[in-house]
Order: structure tokens, then sequence, then C-alpha cells
């Protein structure tokens, strides 16, 4: 028996450990999407297990996951790697920015055969009327309203650059969603934007494409990056994703985004069949029921708010009763938490990615710090109202710290403590769905995905009315729990 058990312990050592997941990431906008899920495909055509990680955010954040071994491939752009990836090194030409990018651990392959470029578009009705053909002619209109996704509002080769090099008077230009920016166009709420020269919504906006009369918008030839070990690590993947090399024209990648933005097909159908007119695989995913991406939607966000929830309040309760007992601690621990809460959600979780990750990790440390507030300053509050009188009687009594601590203060404070974690578990309700920006999951990628395709009942039935029905629900157990919780006489 123990000669039979060490055979199969030997050969269990000495035989291949299974093969890695590829993770595949894609930005938060439709085309990115399209080409991560054609990636996702090909790589499990080729026999090797692979997952995209979609909607990621912007490029600082998609580049540095793969510095950190976060991501292993994504599709982008040599244009976005010359001004804003490698921007200092004002770099020009594939080869010189593959060198730059071997120096650092990454590959890019050659390019897919399109060329997506920035452009400026208008609606061509107001173009007309305006006299308005190149970018040089947008600075006869200084009264024009302008709106530029925010990535494009800080990179050198987005607004700053282009207004420098144009010169033009416009003072009236805002962030937004790139998707949300062509529906400000419709409504006249702003009168130019950047384009995708793919973009579905040129077409079907009836948009003017500006000419680039001084060449500002450089070549944007899609590539795939990649951390340099994955063609010795997974060599099937690495030639799966070079079949795509020169395969695709602008005019197909065009046709794709229209057919996942204005005849609102999944991604993933998309993507299907594209690999299999070009390549002849057959499709891989079952698309999944309302339902069943209902239910995932419901456990990955239940599973953040728990366990960040949970965490908060075994760290929150302590601190707010050192808070309560020492004002000069608790005046710095109350001070630190309030900081804590100003930040930026979705600053906090970009800080946090080097350290943590992408996925579920950055999303549940940022959720457990914004729980702390409410629950420390309620626990300080609920401490601090005891009336005096209970106090002297407890010391009377010859009670000791701790036993007046569980059986007089906490159940005294007790409805206060529970009312700041009811608040800390509704707020992390709404701030969860930010997550979805890194790829954690929850009620949040509907809202993401629902806004890219303009799609509002995806964003009203799949993300925004499930995510308040949770946060009632979340409340009302609070309500229920407070019958069991509080002490009958400090009840309401």
């Amino acid at each position: 028996m123990r000669t039979s058990l060490l055979v199969l312990v030997t050969l269990g050592l000495l035989s291949d450990p299974p093969p890695r997941t590829v993770r595949v990431g894609s930005k938060a906008f439709t085309e990115s999407v399209i080409l991560g899920d054609i990636a996702e495909r090909l790589i499990r055509d080729a026999g090797m297990p692979a997952t995209h990680l979609r909607e990621l955010g912007g490029t600082q954040i998609l580049f540095h996951a793969l510095e950190a071994d976060e991501l292993d491939v994504y599709p982008e752009y040599t244009g976005t790697i010359s001004a804003e990836i490698l921007a200092r090194s004002n770099l020009k030409g594939e080869d010189a920015l593959r060198r730059a990018l071997a120096e650092r651990g990454i590959g890019m392959s050659r390019p897919l055969g399109f060329n997506d470029t920035y452009a400026i578009g208008m609606r061509a009705e107001v173009a007309d009327r305006l006299g308005v053909r190149t970018i040089s002619d947008l600075r006869r209109h200084p009264e024009l309203r302008f709106g530029f996704s925010n990535e494009f509002m800080e990179r050198a080769d987005g607004w700053p650059g282009l207004r420098d090099r144009y010169a033009l008077p416009q003072r009236d230009v805002r962030g937004l969603d790139h998707d949300l920016a062509y529906r400000g166009l419709a409504s006249d709420e702003i009168q130019a934007t950047e384009l995708y020269s793919t973009d579905a919504e040129i077409r079907a906006y009836g948009l003017r494409v500006l000419v680039d009369d001084l060449g500002f918008f450089p070549a944007y030839e899609c590539v795939w990056l990649y951390r340099a070990d994955l063609p010795t690590r997974s060599p099937a993947a690495f030639e799966a994703l070079k079949r795509l090399e020169g395969r695709i024209s602008a005019t197909e990648m065009a046709a794709m985004n229209a057919r996942a933005k204005i005849d609102r097909l999944p991604e993933a159908r998309v993507a299907d069949e594209f690999v299999a007119a070009k390549f002849g695989i057959a499709a891989q995913i079952v698309a999944q029921t309302a339902g069943q991406r209902l239910l995932q939607r419901l456990s990955e966000h239940l599973l953040l708010v728990g366990i960040s929830l949970a965490a908060a309040i075994a760290l929150a309760i302590p601190l707010g009763i050192a808070a309560a007992r020492r004002p000069k601690l608790g005046a710095a621990i109350l001070s630190i938490a309030g900081v804590i809460q100003t930040i930026p959600s979705l600053a906090l979780l970009a800080f946090m990615i080097p350290w943590l990750g992408l996925g579920a990790k950055p999303a549940l440390v940022a959720l457990f710090l914004y729980s702390l507030l409410p629950i420390i300053r309620n626990t300080v509050t609920g401490l601090r109202d005891i009336p005096p009188a209970l106090h002297e009687s407890a010391e009377a009594l010859g009670l000791p710290p701790g036993a007046r601590l569980l059986r007089i203060e906490l159940p005294m404070a007790s409805r206060a403590i529970l009312a700041g974690i009811k608040t800390a578990a509704v707020i992390n309700v709404g701030t969860a769905t930010i997550g979805a920006l890194i790829g954690a999951g929850g009620f949040g990628q509907p809202i993401l995905t629902g806004i890219r395709r303009d799609d509002p009942s995806m964003i009203l039935f799949e993300g925004a009315i499930p995510a308040a029905v949770l946060a009632l629900a979340v409340q009302g157990a609070f309500d229920l729990a407070e019958r069991f919780l509080v002490p009958k006489g400090l009840r309401l």
C-alpha cells in the first residue's frame, strides 16, 4: 500500500503542472472588449486556458497591471504607447517602441492590420452651418462647447497637446465618458468630441470627421502588448495571438464595433462571428441568461460588501471604544478615518493596484476603509451618551472594566453602533459598483457595459435597480436585527 502511494506521489511530482491561465485584459470601450474576446477565443482554440478581464478602465491601469504580472496580454495602440506610456522617451517607429518596451519586460506584436487613430468630430449639419472642415477652422468659433473622455483630457496626445498645437480658444471643455459624448453631440450639449476612426457611431450619428490639417495625431496601429515571458511560458497561446497579426482591416473592425454598438449584440457573440469567419473556429461560449447574470452579479456584490463590512466591524468597534475612552486619541482616530472617507473611490482603487493587483482585493480594501468612519463615529457617540450615573453605579457595584464594557456600556451603545454599521453597509452597496472598473464584478459591471453600449435597460434592470433593491434589503435586515441585538428598553 505504501509502495503504491509512493509511486503515485512520485508520478504526480514528475508530471507537468497544469498550464497557467492566460489573462487577457481590455479597456473600457467596445473595440478593446471585442479584441479581448477574440484573443480569448484564439487562445482557447489552441488548447490553453484563458480568461478575459473586461473593461478595466484606461491605459495606465492596464499597462501597470501588465507590468505587475496581473495581466498577460491586452490590445493597445502604437500612438498611445509613444505619446502616453513612453511619452518621456520621445520615440518614433515600431522598432524603437519595441526596444523600449522590452527594457520594461513587455513585448509588442506586429500590427493587427488597422489604424484606429484619434480624430475630432462634429455633427455634419453643425459643421456645415459653421463652415468647419478642418481642426484649424475651430479657431474661429471660441463659443463652441467641447466634451472629451477623461483620459483624452489628460493625455499628451489628447486635449492639452491638441489645444496648444492648434491654438484653440475654447474654454468650455469638459471631461465625460466617451460613449456619453455621442449623446451630448446628439442633444447639442456639446459641439465636438474625440472620435476613434473605427467608431460605429460616426456613421450612426452622421458625424463629420474634421481634417487634422496640422498632422497632430500620430498613427494608432493596433498591437498586442504582452509579458515578455509569455512566448516561453505559453508558446501555444503566443502563436494563437500571432495569428491575428495583419488579419483585421479597418473596415472589419468598424463593422464589428457596429454589430456591438448599433445592433447591440454581446461582444462575445461578435468575437465568435469573427473567428468563425476568419479562422473557422466554432463558437465556444454559451451566452448567459438574464437570470444567470443577475445571480452572478449578486453573489459578487454580496461577497464584496460582506467581507469588507465584517473586517471593518472587527476593527472599527475596538477603535471606537479606544476613541471614546481617550479623547485625544479619539480625535486622531476620527480625523484619520475622516480623511480616508474623502479620498475619491476611483483614485483609491487606482492607488492600490500596484500592491494588490486587479479584481476583488483592492475593491475589498477600499470598501473596508470607507466603512470605518460611520462605525467608529457611532461607537464613540453611543458610549459617550451613556448617562454618568450608570458609570458611577457600575463602579459602586465593583464591576471590573471588562465587565462594565460588555454588560453595560456596549448594550447601552448598541443602538448607535448598529446604526453606524447599517450606514456603512448601505454605503458599501453603492460604492461597490465602482469596483467593476478594476474587474471586481458586481452590479457595477452591467452599469459600465450599459453605458458603453448605450443600453438604458441594462443599466437599470441589471445594475442600478438590483443595487438599489439590495441596499434596501440590507437596511431592512439590520432593522430586523435590531430587535435581537438592542435591549428592548432602548429600541425606538
